[in-house]
């Protein structure tokens, strides 16, 4: 009898010892996470103060624009009118992103997406102007994103400054649970913080470098001598008698038909 109470004794501390260890590491998961929330709210918060104090010292910041144009001329000499636009990209440091052209009837033309520093802007759209003969269309559109780069930077240097909070938090990690937690968390925010730094790379282009299209053209007038258009006006109507006989061979079913009807009736109205 006090061997079988022994036994029943010894598994029931097992089980207790057991229960408690589950429980411990319950916990210390659950810390964990719990820092790792309490990490975001406080970075959350900061966040919010960072573009309330940005919001309240805007009109010191230094604006954000996306400055875009196109243009479009009548020129002279195309080759000429191209060379002179490339040596202007050139001396700006600008460069060529796009070029095609193309004809249609007398005329030929020259499309060039330029990209080139914003700040040389004014002076490349002035430089380029100077080469129209008849200008056609001038367009400049200026986008402020001013606001939206304060915030990808406020949410950037948030989003690091948490990466550096969750990696102190994996080197406290004590069991293999916790660090995929952990390692989840980190992975996840990442991939956020690339996508962010994406976006914001993006944007300092846009900023840094504008985007000009320019369409220049050339129409060709050709001068017809009096005895050309003589030999014009002949051929053309050669092909209109051509174009009368084939006409006429299309329909001569309905000719005859048309010529029986009036036999037809005339023999009838003879009978008369």
């Amino acid at each position: 009898m006090r061997a079988v109470l022994k036994t029943f004794l010894f598994v029931l501390l097992i089980s207790c010892n057991n229960s408690s260890k589950e429980s411990l590491n319950n916990f210390e998961i659950s810390s964990i996470e719990a820092q790792a929330d309490d990490v975001k709210l406080i970075n959350q918060k900061k966040s919010f103060d960072l573009n309330k104090n940005q919001n309240d010292k805007k009109p010191g910041v230094e604006r954000k624009l996306i400055k875009n144009g196109n243009i479009a001329f009548e020129t002279e000499d195309l080759a000429k009118t191209k060379t002179n636009i490339l040596n202007i990209v050139k001396q700006y440091e600008g460069y060529i992103s796009n070029e095609n052209e193309n004809t249609y009837g007398d005329r030929k033309t020259i499309n060039l997406t330029l990209r080139i520093p914003s700040e040389s802007f004014d002076s490349i759209l002035e430089g380029i102007s100077k080469n129209a003969s008849k200008l056609d269309n001038k367009d400049i559109r200026i986008t402020d994103v001013t606001e939206e780069f304060l915030d990808v930077e406020a949410r950037l240097k948030n989003k690091k400054e948490l990466e550096i909070k969750f990696l102190d938090i994996l080197k406290k990690a004590k069991s293999v649970q916790e660090i995929l937690n952990v390692e989840r968390e980190l992975n996840k925010l990442r991939e956020e913080i690339e996508s962010t730094e994406g976006r914001l790379k993006y944007l300092q282009n846009q900023v840094a470098f504008s985007t000009l299209r320019v369409s220049f053209y050339k129409t060709s007038y050709t001068n017809i001598s009096f005895g050309s258009k003589i030999l014009e006006g002949f051929k053309n109507g050669v092909e209109n008698l051509k174009g009368f006989f084939i006409g006429i061979i299309n329909v001569w079913p309905f000719i005859i038909l048309f010529v029986l009807i009036l036999i037809i009736l005339r023999k009838r109205l003879k009978k008369k």
